[in-house]
This record gives C-alpha cells, structure tokens and sequence, in this order.
C-alpha cells in the first residue's frame, strides 16, 4: 500500500513514514484508494460578504487566490446587478474537475472547471438554496432549494433542472450514501429527514429530527451512519443509514453547532464536528460515539472537509477569515491561512488541478503568485481580506466558569461594513437588541442596530450594515460609541447583559 510521504514532509513527522496509508474518505466509499496530499489538491472556501470562493494549495497551505463571484456591498445593491450574493454552499463533482458553488441571495448554482478556474455556467433555481451536491455517480446534481420545499435536480451536462423533488418546507442539506443508493435531506424548517431513493427519487424513510434546523450532515464512508448538525439547539444526531434508519445517538455538542465530516485514519474512523459558539473542532468516535478530542480554533468554526487520505481537515472560520489545517493523527492546528470574509462551505478536491509545475525536488517553483500559473483566472484577496475585530464580555465581573465571549466582525465593504456577531451566553428563546451605547460600561443612550430572538442555546448570528467600525473604534471620545447586547426589542431596550471588551 501505497505510504504517506506528503503528510510526512508538510509536518516533518518522519516517524510516520512507517505507517500504511488507509482507504477511502468521505464523501466516498472505505474501498476507494486515498489520495495523498499533493500540489494536485485544492481546497476551497465559499465566502459570503465578499462573495468570493477562496483557493488553497494544500500541499504547502498557500493561498493561490480567489475566484470573484460577486461584488461587495454597495455594488451589489443595484438592480441592474449581474454578480452573486450571498456565496455560501459548495460540491464537487466525482471526477473532481467541477465544483458547484450555491449563492443564497442570487438564487445560483456556479459551476467552476477546478482546472482553469473558470465560471462554465450559472443556473438560476428557487429561492433561498443552501447546499449542492452531485449523485455519486455524476449523472445528476442535487440543489436543497431551502426558501421553498424541494430539492432542484441538475443534469450536469445541460446544467438545467430536470425535476424537482418535493418535500417539507425548507430543505437543507443532502449527501448520499457512498453506494449512490441513498441521499439524505435534513431540514431547516421541519424537524424530519428525509430518505431518498436515488434511481426513482422516491421517499422511502424519515428520520426525526431533535430539532427543526439542521444545516449540514455526513455520511460515514463505510456506508454504516449519518451524522448530522442541530444549530438550534446545540446537538448532534446519528441515525443508521440502512433501513429502517434508526437513530442509534445524540450528542451535547454546544451553541452555534455548524458542520460535521467523517475522518479515516490509522487510528479509526471519527466525526469531526464544527461549534461555532465554542470556538472548537469535537472529535468523536464512530463505533461508541465516544469524545477523543477537543481542539481550539478560531471565531466562529463553520464549514469542515477531510483530505483525500484523511490525514488533515479542512475548516473555515467564519469570523476570522482563515482556514485552518488540522492533523488528524494528532488533532492539532498545523495552519491557518488567511481568505475571504465570512468563509462557509469548505471542500477538499483531491487531484482537482491534472497539472502542475513542480521543481526537481517535487516542490513548487517559486514564483510571483499573480503571474503563477496555478492561480489563472484568481485574483488577489483585496478588499476580500479586511476585516476588524471586536469582543462582547458580560456586564461587570465575568461569571465564574464563562467559557466563551460573543464575537463581532465587521467585514469591510469599502466605507461601511457587514458586522456579524456570533453571539452566546444569553438566555434561550429571548429577544435581545444589539445596539451602540454612549459609554464603554453599556451607559448612556442606546442606538438600536438590530433585534434578534436566541435560540434554545442561547446563541444567534447577528447582522447589520453600516460604518461602524469607524464609529466603535474612533479615536474622538465625542463620536465614539460602544457596542452591548441588551434584552428587548428595536422600539423599548432593556439594561446592557454584554458589553464591547477593551
């Protein structure tokens, strides 16, 4: 078998070299070969406020460029705008030389030639889609068309919707069992799952959900299990992926609960889920569900995908603009490397360049990234990759044992900024303002920015428009402003509970 050298050179753990390479990652089957590492693989981000999709070479964690889907605001505002909004979801097709990238706010499907770089095609569907993937085996594309109730299927060579699949409102994610028999799609509005015959697009199972917004879910490459996500509520649910699908776990994973994708390695096959409000990766086993590790990263984890050999995961970290590199042997940070704002969808294509060029030495020839061949059609982060940072910390003393703090971005749009704040530490199911006050301990007058309800975590994404980073990190005591949290709505605002960290 064939051995894991590029994992051994990129981190220098030579004492590696010894072990067998194992077989098949996600999203296919265990019996498929890994793909090591190499200067082939791409990986890449979709990114919502800059509407961009970011390109990594993973074989030395470089950033090669990003792929322009959209303009930021307030370009995107004109009713003659032509570009994306909103890029978020993202799939690859099984020969990985095509990537489908979902944009919420224009209602897309892009589909990108992952060896030039090149938009081949848009195709427009139903309000609100959420995710894309392709049948495993390529002859169809399935679009989770989450502002309505069915799923858009693709042919992925007319790229036209051929027939719609319908179910409950608000359909979220799908992927398929790595036979092709199956696709599973959670849902963001109902609380079932809905299992799907491929070849007749016929229901032939449910599966509770705990809670009705599901965002993402994993299918284990053995084709035993399906994991998937409950941001609501903080969860995570497994079912067995034969019928009679049996929820076999549920799982305390924390606020903010984003991605989950499986991991095969020398160790074991495990799930490796996102929480954002925790800011960390979980780590589970998949045959007793046991917790192995907790690792820290940055603001608000997102999206998460595993190697070709599964020796690193992938994960886009939504308020700090990186993507961060895990070795999942030891299940340490190895990377981060700056990319586009708000990143949310991730996906590691394996062999996703046919040709590269390459030294002597099988390393990459140094050279002006603007003029490398690797980033045709690529261009510079820009604007892509401004962003301010701001904290939110309780009202007076911390509580004992507070483990987290509400975290703000404001990515930059030109004068003003999209903020974002991924906040935590509230009362469930409760209506909170997010507002500027006159003074840094949450006195004074109160300027409303935007209402929002908790979830039953406690948790919510908030966001506003608007120059506010000018304002609360002026200079000039008379115009600056702070930020607070305070319980209430836009019209009658309560005392501040969270206040902006010096």
């Amino acid at each position: 078998m064939k051995r894991i050298l590029a994992l051994t050179i990129s981190l220098g753990l030579s004492g590696l070299a010894a072990l067998p390479a194992w077989s098949g990652q996600a999203p296919g089957p265990s019996a498929a070969a890994d793909i090591p590492i190499s200067h082939h693989d791409r990986v890449y981000a979709a990114e919502q406020f800059s509407n961009t999709v970011s390109v990594t070479d993973p074989a030395d964690n470089k950033l090669l460029g990003v792929i322009r889907l959209g303009a930021p605001s307030p370009a995107n505002f004109s009713p003659l705008y032509r570009g994306q909004l909103l890029v978020h979801g993202m799939g690859f097709s099984p020969d990985h030389r095509t990537l489908a990238v979902v944009s919420i706010g224009s209602n897309s499907v892009t589909f990108i030639d992952t060896a030039t770089n090149m938009v081949k095609h848009t195709t427009y569907v139903g309000r609100s889609p959420h995710e894309v993937f392709f049948t495993p085996d390529g002859k169809e594309v399935w679009v989770t068309v989450r502002g309505e109730n069915y799923v858009a299927v693709l042919d992925p060579v007319s790229f036209e919707e051929k027939t719609r699949i319908v179910l409950a409102n608000g359909p979220g994610m799908q992927i398929f069992s790595p036979d092709g028999k199956y696709g599973y799609v959670c849902s963001s509005f109902v609380p079932e799952i809905a299992v799907i015959s491929v070849a007749d697009h016929s229901i032939v199972g449910k599966v509770a959900q705990a809670s009705p917004f599901c965002p993402d879910l994993a299918a284990t490459p053995d084709g035993a299990q399906v994991w998937f996500t409950l941001k609501d509520i903080g969860k995570t649910q497994v079912f067995d992926a034969r019928p009679p699908f049996k929820l076999l776990k549920t799982l305390d994973t924390g606020p903010i609960t984003n991605h989950v994708n499986i991991v095969r390695n020398a160790n074991g096959q495990f799930a490796y889920i996102t929480v954002g409000g925790l800011n960390e990766i979980q780590v589970y086993r998949t045959d007793d569900f046991s917790k192995v590790a907790t690792i820290p990263v940055g603001k608000l984890p997102h999206g998460i995908w595993p190697s070709g050999d599964g020796s690193r995961v992938y994960v886009g970290l939504e308020n700090d603009d990186q993507l961060t590199a895990i070795d999942t042997l030891t299940n340490r940070v190895v990377a981060n490397i700056p990319i586009g704002q708000a990143p949310q969808a991730v996906a590691y294509v394996p062999d996703a360049v046919p040709t590269v060029r390459e030294s002597g030495n099988g390393a990459m020839s140094v050279m002006d990234e603007a003029s490398s061949p690797e980033a045709t059609n690529l261009q510079r982060l820009g604007i892509a990759g401004e962003v301010a940072h701001v904290a939110m910390a309780p009202v007076g003393p911390a509580s004992e044992g507070t483990k987290t703090l509400t975290s703000v971005s404001l990515f930059d749009q030109g004068l003003s900024q999209v903020l974002q704040a991924a906040a935590t530490g509230l009362e469930p199911k409760h209506n909170y303002v997010l507002a500027l006050a006159s003074h840094s301990d949450g006195s004074g007058k109160l300027e409303p920015l935007a209402g929002f309800m908790t979830n039953p975590a406690g948790s919510a994404i908030v966001n506003a428009l608007g120059p506010i980073r000018q304002i609360v990190q002026s200079d000039t005591p008379d115009s600056r402003r702070y930020l607070v949290i305070a319980p209430g709505s836009m019209t009658e605002i309560g005392k501040p509970v969270q206040v902006q960290a010096p």
